[in-house]
């Protein structure tokens, strides 16, 4: 039996003999989708940090132009002018944006890897295997 909450999961049943080859398709769909979990929660750790630096952009144009604005990089703050300040907001969002669209890109590999092993699984298996993910 593999799989975490219920994905991936084998109803034993003394007529379905279950392979090596069918255990090692079982545990990769559990890990796939274990990895699919993690991503996800990436993906809504990205939001917020976008979100962030969005609100961020907003209230800093509220700002007059020459007033210093405290800068977070690393562990210290720099102080900088307005629009160097936004500059380094609209690059950190793209750099956000732009990792988002590698996840996302990874979703759909492991969706794909995913399915080709349900695919598999189920004509094997049938209701003897539940691969579908708890609402």
């Amino acid at each position: 039996m593999a799989g975490n909450s219920g994905k991936g999961t084998f109803q034993p049943d003394s007529d379905i003999h279950i392979s090596y080859e069918d255990q090692q398709k079982i545990n990769v769909f559990a890990r796939l989708n274990a990895k699919l979990v993690d991503i996800s929660d990436s993906i809504k750790v990205k939001e917020n940090d976008l979100k962030s630096l969005e609100d961020a952009c907003d209230e800093i144009a509220l700002f007059d132009d020459d007033e210093q604005i405290p800068y977070l990089i690393g562990e210290f703050y720099i102080y900088q002018n307005l629009d160097t300040t936004q500059k380094c907001l609209e690059e950190a969002k793209e750099l956000i944006i732009k990792e988002m669209k590698e996840i996302s890109s990874k979703v759909d590999e492991i969706k794909d890897q995913m399915t080709e092993l349900k695919g598999h699984l189920y004509g094997k298996f049938g209701s003897h295997i539940n691969l579908e993910a708890d609402e």
